[in-house]
């Protein structure tokens, strides 16, 4: 027994579940997809994620004839099947993705069949926060690559894709740097701020929040929650172009992703961030995201670190 995999309408074992080698995905890296996460093992924004889904598909032209209430089903579909393999304290993580499928000129391969290939995977959300805990203690060291983001007039950064050697470049150059918790932190060719390898960025001066501005990056679902935490919580924000002394002189800043929400940036390249600590603004919207979903989730991924701990294996950022 093993956990199962939505592809193009049936279900396989994990193991078994594979693309062609003839698929745009591998000859072009011709793919779309979103990850999401469960709190409480309900998942977090999925039609949220699902829209963004479909506005990649639709601006890369992938013919798909699956509705995204179809798509909505099989993500819950794939959930249901897989929920006896997942611990009482696990969540889901969702790994959906979209391709053009094989390219037509291998179509006598398929007998003439050619449609797009769509992939809903579940997998254990903790395997993808292991050495997350302490960072929200520490903070995270930003390093400025030299790998750039690539821009709109290039690519779309809206287009959620599977082309993304820009990112893994930034994360090998970062790899390479002295000293512990560096994540990447990527300019665009006009030396304004980006976001993260994976991440959206965000800075806080004089109790303002400030986020670039939506040009050159992923407009990101959690990076959309915490315009919602804000007006909760009273803050004001804004999108503008930043550049390296924004940070610099900022009271303090942040990352936020799927899988860990909001981490701390507490250094960028080596130097201190406000008072090094994370920051108060940070603090209370950590806390008001907490609230809402009704899971402590600093102390949830502290347990989930402690059990892999217990387990073993690699982090999945180590790149060697």
């Amino acid at each position: 027994m093993s956990r199962l995999v939505y592809m193009n309408g049936e279900f396989f074992p994990e193991t078994e579940a594979k693309i062609s080698i003839y698929d745009s995905a591998l000859m072009f890296g011709d793919m779309v997809f979103e990850m999401t996460r469960s709190y409480n093992k309900k998942t977090f924004k999925l039609r949220k994620h699902l829209e963004r889904l479909y506005s990649s598909i639709k601006s890369t032209s992938i013919p798909i004839s699956m509705s995204i209430d179809e798509m909505e089903q099989a993500c819950l579909e794939t959930i249901e099947k897989n929920e006896q393999f997942f611990e009482k304290q696990d969540e889901h993580r969702l790994l959906i993705n979209v391709s053009r499928g094989p390219l037509s000129i291998y179509a006598d391969v398929f007998g003439g069949k050619l449609e797009p290939t769509v992939v809903i995977a579940d997998f254990p959300l903790k395997w993808t926060l292991r050495g997350m805990d302490k960072l929200y203690e520490t903070g995270i060291n930003a390093i400025i690559t030299s790998q750039r983001s690539i821009p709109e007039n290039l690519l779309d950064p809206k287009i959620k894709n599977r082309s993304r050697m820009f990112y893994m470049m930034a994360n090998i150059e970062v790899s390479k740097h002295e000293g512990k918790n560096n994540w990447a932190l990527l300019l665009d060719p006009d030396d304004f701020i980006t976001e993260g390898s994976g991440a959206n960025f965000f800075l806080v001066k004089d109790n303002v929040l400030y986020t670039p501005e939506p040009r050159n990056i992923l407009l990101g679902i959690s990076r959309a929650y915490i315009f919602e935490l804000a007006s909760e919580l009273g803050f004001e924000y804004k999108e503008k172009n930043l550049v390296y002394n924004d940070v610099l002189n900022a009271d303090e800043a942040f990352f936020t992703g799927t899988p860990f929400a909001m981490l701390p940036i507490t250094k960028i390249n080596g130097n201190v961030i406000g008072n090094g600590e994370k920051g108060a603004i940070f603090q209370k919207l950590i806390s008001q995201w907490c609230k809402n979903v009704n899971v402590d989730i600093p102390e949830q991924i502290k347990n989930f670190n402690k059990e892999i701990e217990e387990i073993g294996g690699p982090t999945p950022y180590q790149i060697k």
